[in-house]
């Protein structure tokens, strides 16, 4: 059986600061396999050395899968000494990734959880020190590669290659760039996507009456409370494999949340920017009440996205705030797979957008409670929709 080392790397400049993480995989022969960084924004140094170590133990679950024996090697003691059991997790910002890094682990056959010092760790240390450089200027980490390459992820020129054809080689980000302007969608020259699960929160007192239920911050109904955990339920099964649940700040989606935490085993980070758009006045009407009480604000708002209701928020304005996180989870979390607990608006608008589709389409589509849809990104800018609506899980 072939067994992989991992040697991860985190840092930050300032601990908090801006911070990164790298990680290599290599194979029995000393050959690296697979580099991964990522700018993580302003984190600490504990924080970043664990990032390090998920994304390696993600790299060889996508190279060897599940099973496979690996060996991990990081200069963090505190790192090493907690994996290892022999060190108590004492600071709770520290235990959710600390239960992703053993989520990951027991699927990996580990051979050894093992310390060396930074000298021994230049290839990790190095890739996080570009992330950290990133992070510090506001933009992500991106290998210094050509898409079109298919060897490792930071190839040399050999030394008989005219520097002329060095310099000549397509840069990632001016090819990805080629690619998008193309727009064809079907010469993506990198296999890895990005997979947004999205998963609509169940049911309330307001959605059960069909009422307009944007920032007012209802709880679950026995109902609501039935339809997360019959989603936590299959979230948590095959072929399903989440690496990090993210949801709207309002309590019926983090209730929806936690119930598939508490299944998965996985922390839950909030991004405002999921939250449903404002309904500002009619927030807890129906739509004929508010056709009664608003015909005129009403109509204007059904013709015109940029259009917000009374002391509300247009949907034009909730879509750029929407991307905006959606940009972020695409550019953070690439080539893993990210479930979104949000509402009806956030997800009818990434839906729209992957599908390129005009702001009337959000009025031509029907979302249930508690459904999964699912778009995968791509590096060339493209995105497929791959299920919309899904409630298979409600029965």
């Amino acid at each position: 059986m072939t067994v992989y080392t991992i040697e991860a790397d985190g840092g930050s400049r300032g601990n908090p600061g801006p911070a990164g993480y790298g990680a290599v995989v290599l194979s029995e022969d000393g050959s690296v396999l697979a580099e991964t960084a990522e700018a993580i924004g302003i984190a600490t140094n504990n924080v970043a050395e664990y990032q390090g170590l998920i994304a390696g133990l993600r790299e060889v679950l996508r190279l060897g899968g599940d099973g496979s024996a690996v060996a991990v090697r990081m200069d963090s003691k505190l790192v090493i000494e907690q994996m290892a059991g022999r060190w108590k997790i004492k600071n709770e910002g520290l235990r959710p990734l600390a239960l992703e890094a053993a989520q990951l682990a027991r699927r990996l056959r580990v051979t050894e959880w093992t310390w060396i010092p930074r000298a021994r760790n230049t290839r990790a240390d190095r890739l996080a020190n570009e992330a950290m450089d990133a992070a510090a200027s506001g933009e992500p980490w991106r290998p210094q590669q050509s898409l079109f390459d298919e060897g490792t992820a930071r190839p040399t020129a050999a030394p008989s290659e005219p520097a002329a054809t060095r310099a000549s080689a397509p840069s990632a980000s001016v090819a990805s760039d080629q690619l998008r302007q193309a727009g064809t969608g079907w010469a993506a020259p990198t296999r890895v996507a990005t997979s947004l699960l999205l998963l609509r929160h169940g049911e309330t007192p307001l959605s059960a009456e069909r009422r307009f239920s944007g920032l007012g911050d209802p709880d679950l109904t026995a109902t609501g409370l039935a339809q997360a955990e019959a989603a936590a339920t299959r979230l948590a099964r095959p072929p399903y494999r989440i690496d990090l649940i993210v949801s709207s700040p309002l309590k019926r989606a983090r209730q929806t949340a936690e119930a598939v935490a508490r299944r998965t085993g996985l922390g839950v980070e909030v991004d405002a920017d999921l939250r449903e758009t404002d309904f500002g006045d009619w927030e807890g009407h129906t739509f004929t009440e508010i056709q009664r009480r608003w015909p005129d604000e009403l109509t204007a708002w059904l013709a015109d996205p940029a259009v917000a209701p009374p002391g509300g928020e247009s949907f034009a304005e909730a879509a750029r705030r929407v991307q905006r996180a959606r940009d972020r989870l695409t550019e953070r979390h690439l080539g893993r797979t990210v479930l979104a607990v949000t509402h009806v608006t956030p997800i009818k608008t990434l839906l729209r957008l992957a599908l390129t589709a005009p702001p009337a389409a959000l009025y031509r589509m029907h979302l249930d409670l508690a459904c999964l849809s699912l778009i995968e990104y791509y590096a060339d800018g493209n995105a497929v929709v791959k299920s919309f609506n899904d409630t298979a899980h409600l029965g």
